[in-house]
């Protein structure tokens, strides 16, 4: 779990030190997803998973690869152009207060429940906490020349990316009998197709990258999107998915941490206490276990960090969890995968939701 929280939240880090060494927003996600994705093309071939068949799914995977991958990758690492790494890792984490939104616009959500809706009012006041606008100057998110104002829309794009894909991939991609490796590794597949066909419009864009942007780009494709998906596979196949679900409430942390002390991002206390309100806020708005079902989670999520998701962190998701009750829910990232995750779990009726990804 330890190491999963690591590689997982080490994805804004990675991001940071491409951006700092030249590579751009669009080619690093081009870059992420390919390696990413012939990460998980090596692991489902290995287990003798075969590749999804058909047009109608390969049309679902373009569409979940453009908001689960493309857009998230590419708005997180625009945004991080003004905004530190650690902050990032917080804002990916806010990707289950958008799922909540969303599934109240939907109608999915029934109803306004108290303590839900004041996680929802509780995490974006983290939010404004952190970057304390009225307080006329950037705070502990601003590691950059420029305004960090559109950083910080940027990055929360990307999380609330994360939130409607998630939303969409349980409408559609959840029965499709592909294997979750497969599918995620299609997925991925599709999304550095998609970015690639933008690369030509942003020629020119950069200075000229060196050998650390392109190490940097390395181990954020392999470690923090490719791998970091089948170490959450692991770890929900043998320790069940609340286990995972702990994972994302780490991955700000560990942004964060490794913000200060690698890259020497200013550690504030109003920072701090954000986090910490955001995370809080995250909590509140997971219905309570003795609502919650088990539900077929969303394939190939982030990563993720990124990661998913999260995550990031983000990376892509997780289909089907259906031993060990809830997905991931809380993941950022990142992303995880981008997201690698499941989507959060769902009360009665509603339709599933999402975690932050990481998914970085």
């Amino acid at each position: 779990m330890a190491v999963l929280a690591l590689l997982w939240g080490s994805g804004f880090l990675w991001t940071e030190l491409a951006l700092r060494n030249g590579l751009t927003p669009l080619q690093i996600t081009v870059l992420r997803s390919a390696l990413g994705a012939a990460v998980l093309l090596l692991l489902a071939r290995s287990a003798r998973q075969r590749l999804p068949r058909g047009a109608a799914v390969w049309l679902r995977l373009a569409v979940a690869a453009l908001f689960c991958n493309v857009l998230p990758f590419f708005l997180a690492a625009l945004g991080m152009r003004t905004v530190g790494s650690g902050p990032a890792g917080v804002l990916n984490a806010t990707t289950p207060l958008w799922s909540l939104l969303i599934g109240l616009a939907l109608g999915t959500e029934r109803g306004w429940h108290p303590r839900r809706l004041g996680g929802l009012l509780l995490g974006f006041a983290g939010v404004l906490v952190i970057f304390s606008p009225w307080q006329g100057d950037a705070g502990p998110a601003h590691q950059h020349g420029g305004a960090p104002g559109w950083g910080v829309l940027a990055l929360l794009g990307a999380a609330a990316s994360y939130a409607v894909a998630f939303t969409y991939m349980g409408r559609v991609l959840t029965g499709t009998g592909t294997a979750p490796l497969a599918l995620s590794a299609a997925q991925l597949t599709v999304a550095a197709g998609l970015g690639s066909l933008a690369l030509p419009a942003a020629a020119g864009a950069t200075d000229g990258f060196n050998v650390r942007a392109l190490a940097a780009v390395t181990v954020l494709g392999v470690l923090s999107t490719g791998l970091t998906f089948h170490l959450n596979y692991r770890l929900i196949a043998t320790e069940g998915a609340t286990a995972a679900a702990t994972v994302g409430y780490l991955l700000p942390v560990v942004s964060t941490g490794l913000g200060a002390l690698v890259l020497d991002e200013p550690l504030s206390p109003r920072g701090v206490t954000g986090m910490a309100v955001v995370l809080a806020g995250v909590l509140l708005t997971r219905p309570r276990p003795t609502r919650e079902r088990a539900v077929t989670a969303a394939p190939a999520a982030r990563a993720t960090p990124g990661p998913a998701l999260p995550a990031p962190p983000p990376v892509p998701a997780l289909p089907a969890d259906r031993t060990n009750g809830p997905g991931a829910p809380d993941h950022s990232g990142g992303h995880p995968a981008s997201a690698p995750c499941s989507p959060p779990p769902r009360s009665p009726g509603s339709a599933p939701a999402s975690a932050t990804s990481h998914c970085p």
